[in-house]
C-alpha cells in the first residue's frame, strides 16, 4: 500500500466527523435524498477537511451499474463534436456521472464492435452522436443486451430510427438559409452538400430545394456539389462550382466546416464575400463567428440536444416507463453575419 492510500478517508471517517450516518454523505455527494442545507454544509466541510474521494469501483459493485456514459462520436477533430461533447458532459456531471468519449473516426462498423465491448461494464448507457453511417441493427442488439441507447442529433424527425433520440429539423434549417438568400435577391444559388444526396444532409438539401420551389425559383443538378463533410471538401467544391458557373451569385452550404473552406476558395479565386458572392450555412460552431468574414448560418439547438440526449439517457437506465422514443427539439435559427449581402444590381 503506498503512503498515498495508507492516508486515504473513507466514509465513515467523514460522517464521524460531520456527526452524520454514511448514507447522509453518500446522498450529499451524490445530489439524492432530503438533506438539510446546514447538514450539507457540514459534511462538504468534512470532505474538504478529510480530503475524502469516493471509490467509484465500490460504489459501481454495489449498484451494479457503472459510474460512466459513453458518447460515440464520428471524428473528433471536426469542430463540432468537441461543442457537444462540452454539452453532454456537463448535463453527465449534472447527473453525477462521467463521460467517456469514444471517437470512431468513421470505422467501417461504424464502431460498434468497440461499444459492445464497452456496453455494461465500462458504460451504463451510450449516446450515440449521428454522423450519416449509424448500424441501427447492432445498436439495436447493445440495447437489447440490457445497456440504453441513444441517438442525438437525429436529422429527421419525421423517421423514427427505431431507438431513442433527440432530433432537429434539418429540412427547416435548410428551408430558412435558402429564404434568406432568396430575401437577399439571389437567384443563381449554387450547392455544396456534405454528403450524398440522400444522406445525412439529405434533408437539409431538401429544404434548399423546397425554398426555391416555393419562390418559383430553378435548381439544376449542375449547379449543386456532394462532397466531404470538412474543410478541404468544402474548399475543393467550392473551387470546382464556381470556375464552372461563375454565373452563381451565392452558395447554399450544408455544413459550416465545408463553409468555412467555401470562404477560402472564393478568396483563392479572387472573389470577394459577400460582394461578388454570398455563402450561408448550417450549425453555427463557434468558428463561423471567428471568420472573416463571419459566417452568416443558422444555428441548431447544439447544447439542447446534447442535454436532452444525457437526460433520456438517464431516464432509460432508470427504466423510467413513460420516456418517448422521440423528442424534438426547437427549432433552428437564423444567424446573420458578414457573408451575405443583398445581390449586386
Amino acid at each position: 500500500m503506498s503512503k498515498r492510500e495508507g492516508l486515504m478517508a473513507t466514509i465513515k471517517e467523514v460522517a464521524a466527523l460531520a456527526g452524520v450516518t454514511p448514507t447522509t454523505v453518500s446522498n450529499v455527494l451524490r445530489g439524492r435524498g432530503r438533506v438539510g442545507t446546514e447538514t450539507r454544509e457540514r459534511v462538504l466541510e468534512a470532505v474538504a477537511a478529510k480530503g475524502y474521494r469516493p471509490n467509484l469501483n465500490a460504489r459501481a459493485l454495489v449498484e451494479r451499474r457503472a459510474p460512466t456514459l459513453a458518447l460515440m462520436l464520428g471524428c473528433i477533430t471536426n469542430p463540432f463534436y468537441p461543442e457537444f461533447t462540452l454539452q453532454a458532459n456537463n448535463a453527465a456531471r449534472r447527473h453525477g456521472r462521467f463521460l467517456l468519449v469514444c471517437n470512431t473516426d468513421y470505422e467501417p462498423d461504424g464502431g460498434t464492435g468497440f461499444l459492445a465491448d464497452v456496453a455494461g461494464s465500462l458504460s451504463d448507457g451510450i449516446l450515440v452522436a449521428n454522423n450519416g453511417d449509424l448500424h441501427i441493427d447492432e445498436l439495436t442488439a447493445i440495447q437489447a443486451a440490457g445497456t440504453p441507447v441513444v441517438i442525438s442529433i437525429w436529422e429527421s424527425p419525421d423517421i423514427s430510427p427505431g431507438i431513442p433520440c433527440v432530433a432537429f429539423d434539418s429540412h427547416k434549417a435548410g428551408f430558412i438559409a435558402t429564404e434568406h438568400l432568396l430575401d437577399l435577391g439571389h437567384h443563381r444559388i449554387g450547392a455544396l452538400i456534405g454528403s450524398a444526396k440522400n444522406g445525412i444532409h439529405g434533408g437539409r438539401y431538401r429544404g434548399f430545394h423546397d425554398a426555391l420551389r416555393s419562390r418559383k425559383v430553378k435548381h439544376i443538378q449542375a449547379d449543386a456539389r456532394f462532397v466531404t463533410d470538412s474543410y478541404q471538401g468544402g474548399f475543393d467544391a467550392a473551387v470546382d462550382l464556381l470556375k464552372a458557373r461563375p454565373d452563381l451569385t451565392a452558395l447554399f452550404v450544408s455544413n459550416d466546416l465545408p463553409a468555412l473552406g467555401a470562404l477560402n476558395a472564393a478568396a483563392t479565386l479572387g472573389l470577394r464575400v459577400p460582394e461578388d458572392i454570398s455563402i450561408v450555412s448550417i450549425t453555427n460552431i463557434e468558428l463561423a463567428s471567428q471568420s472573416r468574414p463571419a459566417l452568416t448560418t443558422v444555428a441548431i439547438p447544439t447544447a439542447e440536444m446534447a442535454e436532452q440526449s444525457i437526460d433520456l439517457l438517464i431516464k432509460l437506465g432508470a427504466g423510467e416507463m413513460d420516456v418517448p422514443a422521440m423528442i424534438r427539439t426547437a427549432d433552428p435559427v437564423l444567424v446573420r453575419r458578414a457573408s451575405t449581402a443583398p445581390v449586386k444590381k
